[in-house]
C-alpha cells in the first residue's frame, strides 16, 4: 500500500497507537517490535478493542480486512508521520539539546498556546518512535506543531530531523550527556549540530543563544537567526536579575518571576520568550505564561514537607546538569543545606573521571552535607567530612531514620534510573 493511500487511512482514525494498552476505538495501532516483544503478536487484540486498522509486518497475522501488511511497521510509522506533517503544511520547530530540553519544550509551548492552537511533544517522547508520533497527534486545528528530538549517538538528531523536517530550530546548550554513545564533548556538539546543518541545508530560521560561544561560532556565518543576550544590545535583550530560589529576569523594562529555580532555567526562559516574540504574542501574554508555568514530572520541582523545603530535581542528571544544579544551590540563601545525589548514567569510559569531578567540586560549595548514592558515586575518592557515600539506595534507606532532618533545604538528584524521588516518601 502506497503511503498516500495509508494516510487516507489514517484520516479516518481517531489517532494511533503502539500499545495496546492505550488502544480506544477507532484508531490505528502500529505493531512495532522491540528486543522482548512483537507488536504482531498483538493484531487480534488490537482489533478486538476497537482499533480500525492494524498495521502489521508478518503475513501470518493478516487476518483480516482491517489488517495492512507492510514491509516495515516502524519505517511505515515514520514515513507516515513526515507525509503527513507535509500535508499539514504548517510551522513546526525542532528543538534539541543535552539539558533543558522538555522544559524549554513546555516553556515554548505554554508562551505560544496564547496566541496559536499549538501540539507538542508529551512528556519526552522524543526518539525515532516518539517523534513520528508527535507528528501524527497533530490536527488540521494544530497551527503550530513543536517538536522535542533527543539523541544518544551521531546522526540520530539529523534522522528526526528528515522525519519531522522542522521549519525553526533552536539548541538549549551542549553539555556532558550521553557520553558514552557520543564518545566525547565533541561528539556531543556534533551531534546536536545536526539540527542546524538541517535547517542551514534548508534555509530555515533558528533561535540560539547569543552568549553561548558554541552557537555564535556555528552560527556566525548564517543570517536566519534570532538571538538572545543577557549581555549585548544588538540582540533581543533579556536581563537576568536572581534565582533565589526562582529565576527573575527583566525583559522590556519588565521584571518576570517564574517558578523555576536555578539560574540554568534563565536560558529556557528566554528561549521561549524570544520565540513567543517572533511569532507575536503579546508581551503581556509571553509574562503570564511564563509566571504561571509550574515544573511537574520530578523537574526542579519545590516541595514542602514537615519543616523541609525539597528540590526535587530527580528526572535526570548529567555532568553538565550535576554541576549547574550543585552551583545554584550552593548560592541559595538557606541555613542548612542537604544533597541527595544519585549516580549519572551513560557516561561510559568517563564515568569515574566525571563523578570524581562532582564529589571534588561539592568540597568547594556552600553546603552542609552531601550523601551520594550509587556505585560510580561510592568509588569516588573524598576525605571530606560533610560527603556520606552509599552503594545502593537501599542501603541509603536502611540508615534514614539517622539522619537528622530538620528545618533543612534539600536538593535530590540523579539520573532516571536511580529514581531518587523516593528519598521524598522517606520523610
Amino acid at each position: 500500500m502506497k503511503i498516500e493511500q495509508l494516510h487516507q487511512l489514517f484520516l479516518e482514525c481517531k489517532s494511533v497507537s503502539t500499545d495496546t494498552r492505550t488502544i480506544k476505538k477507532n484508531i490505528m495501532f502500529f505493531a512495532l517490535k522491540g528486543d522482548n516483544f512483537n507488536g504482531n503478536t498483538f493484531s487480534t487484540e488490537a482489533l478486538k478493542k476497537g482499533a480500525k486498522y492494524v498495521i502489521i509486518d508478518e503475513l501470518e497475522y493478516n487476518t483480516s480486512s482491517q489488517t495492512i501488511l507492510v514491509e516495515n511497521v516502524l519505517e511505515t510509522l515514520q514515513q507516515l508521520a513526515t507525509y503527513h506533517r507535509e500535508y499539514l503544511n504548517i510551522p513546526i520547530i525542532g528543538l534539541t539539546g543535552s539539558n533543558g530540553k522538555t522544559t524549554t519544550k513546555e516553556l515554548i509551548n505554554t508562551v505560544l498556546s496564547k496566541k496559536y492552537n499549538t501540539t507538542a511533544t508529551k512528556g519526552n517522547l522524543n526518539n525515532h518512535i516518539g517523534v513520528p508520533l508527535t507528528l501524527l497527534s497533530m490536527t488540521k486545528d494544530t497551527e503550530i506543531g513543536i517538536v522535542e528530538m533527543g539523541a544518544n549517538h551521531l546522526k540520530e538528531i539529523e534522522f528526526l530531523s528528515n522525519i519531522a523536517k522542522p521549519d525553526f530550530g533552536y539548541i538549549t546548550n551542549f553539555g556532558k550527556a550521553h557520553l558514552e554513545g557520543f564518545g566525547s564533548i565533541q561528539g556531543v556538539i556534533n551531534g546536536k549540530s545536526e539540527l542546524y546543518n538541517y535547517l542551514i541545508t534548508y534555509k530555515k530560521h533558528i533561535f540560539f543563544n547569543a552568549d553561548d560561544t558554541i552557537q555564535n561560532e556555528k552560527l556566525s556565518n548564517y543570517n536566519l537567526k534570532s538571538g538572545f543576550s543577557n549581555q549585548t544590545q544588538n540582540q533581543l535583550n533579556i536581563n537576568f536579575l536572581e534565582a533565589n530560589p526562582f529565576v527573575t529576569l527583566k525583559f522590556q523594562d519588565q521584571i518576570i518571576t517564574s517558578q523555576l529555580i536555578g539560574k540554568y532555567n534563565f536560558t529556557n526562559i528566554s528561549a521561549a520568550i524570544t520565540i513567543g516574540s517572533y511569532f507575536n504574542v503579546k508581551f503581556s501574554d509571553i509574562k503570564a505564561a511564563i509566571e504561571n508555568y509550574a515544573p511537574t514530572n520530578n523537574r526542579s520541582q519545590i516541595i514542602n514537607k514537615n519543616s523541609n523545603k525539597i528540590i526535587l530535581d530527580a528526572y535526570n542528571a548529567n555532568p553538565t546538569s550535576m554541576k549547574a544544579a550543585l552551583e545554584n544551590f550552593s548560592n541559595l540563601n538557606a541555613t542548612y543545606k542537604i544533597a541527595f545525589l544519585g549516580d549519572m548514567f551513560e557516561l561510559g569510559d568517563e564515568a569515574q573521571a566525571e563523578h570524581q569531578n562532582i564529589t571534588d567540586l561539592i568540597t568547594t560549595l556552600n553546603i552542609n552535607t552531601v550523601y551520594l548514592i550509587g556505585t560510580n558515586f561510592n568509588s569516588t575518592k573524598t576525605e571530606n567530612k560533610k560527603i556520606k557515600q552509599y552503594k545502593t539506595f537501599e542501603a541509603l534507606k536502611k540508615s534514614f531514620n539517622t539522619i537528622d532532618i530538620t528545618n533543612a533545604t534539600l536538593l535530590i538528584k540523579g539520573s532516571r534510573g536511580m529514581a531518587l524521588e523516593r528519598i521524598v516518601d522517606l520523610f
